[in-house]
């Protein structure tokens, strides 16, 4: 089973997190929700307090598959502000294993660490001035190697199948898309 961590700081967009942890379990894929906080509780961009499985301090992350930054403000800063997080991001991609990230993270978590040097990115609007390296390509999702990244909030059903695909099987990603009715929605 493939396995993914995902990072919330106070202030993260609420559904680039919760979308994409839903879509990967349904798909299968064994999905640790990490608190880069003091606390196991950790605050959202909206006011809601969102239980992590697991305190940064408790994770190896040498096992993932993925390791995936929710965008929102603060929340990013905040996860950047992490050295513990910047580590293991960079340790991820050296590695050649999946880093994700959306909305704002593209621009202020992974380019500064020099991720999207000579790749294609895209991050919410207004950020891709920040997209050091990087050619910003406006898509709602956009693949680049072992890197993905994602526009924002109306992106996170797309930028999680297409990671669902990725980790399993595009089959797989487009039955669960099917069984949450996205694909009807976009007919």
């Amino acid at each position: 089973m493939k396995k993914v961590y995902v990072f919330l700081a106070d202030g993260f967009e609420d559904v680039e997190a919760l979308i994409p942890v839903d879509v990967w379990r349904r798909g299968g894929l064994e999905v640790v929700t990490v608190s880069t906080t003091e606390f196991p509780l950790v605050q959202t961009a909206h006011g809601v307090n969102i239980e992590a499985d697991i305190m940064f301090e408790q994770g190896d992350f040498s096992d993932a598959d993925l390791l995936f930054l929710p965008g929102g403000m603060p929340g990013a800063s905040n996860l950047f502000a992490h050295k513990g997080v910047c580590k293991a991001i960079v340790d991820q991609f050296a590695a050649g294993k999946k880093v994700a990230a959306i909305c704002a993270s593209p621009a202020v978590v992974i380019a500064p660490l020099g991720i999207l040097e000579g790749k294609r990115a895209t991050c919410y609007p207004g950020f891709e001035k920040d997209l050091e390296g990087a050619t910003y390509t406006g898509q709602l999702v956009t693949v680049d190697g072992n890197v993905t990244t994602g526009e924002g909030p109306a992106a996170a059903f797309p930028f999680a199948y297409d990671l669902l695909g990725q980790l399993t099987s595009p089959q797989k990603a487009n039955q669960i898309a099917e069984g949450m009715r996205f694909k009807h929605l976009m007919a």
